[in-house]
């Protein structure tokens, strides 16, 4: 397994380095309550603005709470809507590009005219917009966020399909009798996914950074929720004051987060990458 490990690295440092900095704060989402050193929710009204001190590690911010707690606790925020989001952008876009791409005509022009409609306007306008209408609650920044993020996948999965329904290996499973329904799923999705497979770290990736960028802006998760967008937002008035660790180390750990997961999925792309496999580079 270590002999695995090493040989995946060094295939792809990027990916190593983007998985390692994404489990690190995997880490920190699963053991949160026991790594922190406060509940995230505790307030000490006389502790209000402390800079980082042996009492505070990371500073209090206005309301008396600790930043290190929070910005723990916030990794829980980012898993909480990255996972699910993807799995939602992933369940919509693949079986519509799997069946879209294969069965082409009608079906397939409809496909790409709603999916054009939806990725005309600004993404983070119309989350904006969804959001406020649905409501700020917790699932709806998720719904909203897979729903919206899901043609990419339809798109890429679309393109694997038309350059492999004319393969032979697809016209001999036909020819052999296999139903339709069978050769999309055994046969085709199985080749068509890898692109997909690969995407999945940046739009995950996508999903943190909009539902931070939500939640800065008011819409999306509220304080005193211990989100790091949340965190930023309330923690951008007092910078202009000199309490600049408030915003300061939610916004790092929100950085460092996109960043590994920027990193996994470029790294992954290249594990992924047939002509990459074939020669052993």
């Amino acid at each position: 397994m270590a002999a695995g490990v090493i040989g995946v690295a060094r295939r792809s440092p990027t990916f190593a380095v983007g998985f390692a900095i994404v489990l690190a704060f995997g880490v920190l989402a699963v053991l949160a309550d026991v790594i922190a050193p406060l509940p995230p929710t505790q307030s000490f009204p006389f502790e209000t603005l402390r800079p980082p001190g042996p009492r505070f590690l990371l500073g209090s911010d206005g309301n008396g709470m600790d930043v290190l707690s929070r910005v723990i606790h916030g990794a829980r925020y980012a898993f909480g809507i990255a996972l699910p989001a993807g799995a939602i952008m992933a369940a919509i876009g693949i079986p519509l590009g799997l069946v879209a791409g294969y069965r082409g005509g009608v079906l397939d022009e409809v496909l790409l005219r709603v999916l054009d409609v939806l990725r005309a306007f600004p993404t983070i306008i119309l989350a904006l917009a969804v959001v406020a209408a649905t409501g700020q609650g917790f699932l709806n920044v998720i719904l909203v966020i897979g729903f919206l993020d899901s043609p990419i996948f339809a798109r890429i999965v679309r393109a694997e399909v038309l350059a492999l329904r004319g393969a032979t290996f697809v016209r001999a499973a036909v020819a052999a009798g296999n139903p339709e329904w069978r050769v999309m799923l055994v046969h085709i999705l199985p080749n068509a996914i890898l692109g997909a497979t690969a995407q999945l770290p940046l739009r995950m990736a996508w999903a943190v950074r909009i539902s931070a960028t939500l939640a800065f802006i008011g819409i999306g998760v509220q304080a005193p929720a211990p989100e790091w967008g949340a965190m930023i937002r309330q923690g951008a008035e007092f910078v202009i004051s000199g309490e600049w660790w408030v915003a300061l180390f939610p916004g790092l750990a929100l950085i460092a987060m996109v960043l590994g997961l920027n990193l996994a999925g470029d790294g992954l792309s290249d594990l992924l990458d047939p002509k990459r496999r074939a020669t052993g580079k």
